[in-house]
């Protein structure tokens, strides 16, 4: 894992993925001789994608070309951790630039760091009052956030992965099936606080977070039921906080591939040429949100009401949107077959 590097002919996605792989916030970027030309960030990526490049761009443009580094031999145990608290990862080179190693924050004396140490204080919100049609006929027997991927239901999965930030409450909204669903969280054992949110009729994907104006005074978290974000949560609250967005969401780098070759046509309607099997990136809303509290005042009263509806009127109102991109591997959407069947072999 020390000899841990990264290409800069490797693509902005392809960099992506190999971060989350690796559960990295940097990497050291070394060149074909071995040479270190510098180090690439996951926010080096966001910029990049903020700034239009296309997601099949190599890295060229995108890393750190000054990076903060060690040259073997020559500085202290003390420079080291100073190092370390700042930067998170500091490469080591030879006198001659060649790559060595890297220290980070896994190295024992940086476990007690601020940031190992840093937790979730928020509030989670996981919407499960949907049917799951798109899981028809299973759901039709059982609601989705119950839904099993081997050993645990879809809500645990998306517990757990909050947990280990130290969230420790979470409200569920409820309406399809809700009976079942609170019969299961009584029958198992937790040592985490639930609360459960009542629709007394469907209110859409964001209607039923009305219903929590009054106790919420902090930025909160807000999930679907049926996806899993493989990423760091903190990193995420910690970006909706630097940029001051009053909305953030986690979108998911998407790729499509036509399997055929399209005709692209001119003004005169002739073939202008024939583009074979073109590619097609996107970034894709997940169904995973930062709100402030604010934000809930424009959510109407017992109307159904989406979340899209309530990011376009936050958006006509002036507010900041953010979107927090991650790769396509760390995006799993379970609510439906196809996708389920991915998430059963991925996790």
């Amino acid at each position: 894992m020390d000899k841990l590097t990264i290409s800069p002919d490797v693509t902005i996605r392809e960099a992506m993925k190999i971060l989350d792989d690796v559960k990295a916030k940097c990497i050291p970027v070394v060149d074909v001789e071995g040479k270190l030309v510098g180090t690439l960030a996951y926010s080096d990526l966001q910029k990049s994608i903020f700034a239009g490049t296309a997601f099949n761009s190599t890295i060229e443009q995108s890393y750190n070309r000054k990076p903060i580094y060690l040259v073997e031999g020559q500085f202290t145990e003390k420079q080291k951790q100073e190092l370390i608290v700042k930067k998170s990862i500091v490469p080591i080179i030879c006198e001659s630039g060649l790559f060595l190693r890297y220290v980070s924050w896994s190295d024992d004396f940086a476990s007690n760091s601020k940031r190992k140490n840093k937790r979730l204080e928020n509030q989670v919100i996981i919407m499960a009052g949907g049917r799951g049609s798109r899981l028809e006929p299973f759901t039709k027997v059982l609601p989705k956030p119950l839904i099993p991927i081997h050993d645990k239901t879809v809500i645990e999965h998306i517990i757990e992965r909050f947990l280990v930030c130290g969230v420790n409450e979470f409200s569920i909204t409820v309406n399809y099936k809700s009976s079942i669903i609170k019969a299961y969280f009584e029958d198992v054992q937790h040592d985490y606080s639930i609360q459960f949110i009542e629709e007394n009729e469907p209110l859409g994907t964001a209607g039923s977070l009305k219903l929590l104006s009054s106790s919420i005074d902090q930025p909160f978290i807000v999930t679907n039921c049926d996806i899993i974000i493989e990423s760091d949560y903190i990193d995420f609250y910690d970006f909706h906080q630097k940029y001051c967005y009053d909305i953030s969401i986690i979108a998911s780098l998407k790729e499509y591939i036509i399997p055929y070759g399209t005709c692209e046509l001119n003004s005169a309607g002739h073939l202008k040429y024939i583009n074979e099997k073109p590619e097609y990136h996107f970034l894709i809303n997940t169904g995973m949100y930062i709100l402030n509290p604010h934000v809930l005042g424009l959510i109407p009263e017992n109307k159904k009401y989406d979340i899209t509806d309530l990011i376009d009127d936050a958006k006509k109102e002036g507010m900041k949107v953010g979107v927090y991109p991650i790769s396509e591997s760390a995006y799993i959407d379970v609510g439906q077959w196809e996708e389920y069947k991915k998430a059963i072999e991925q996790l």
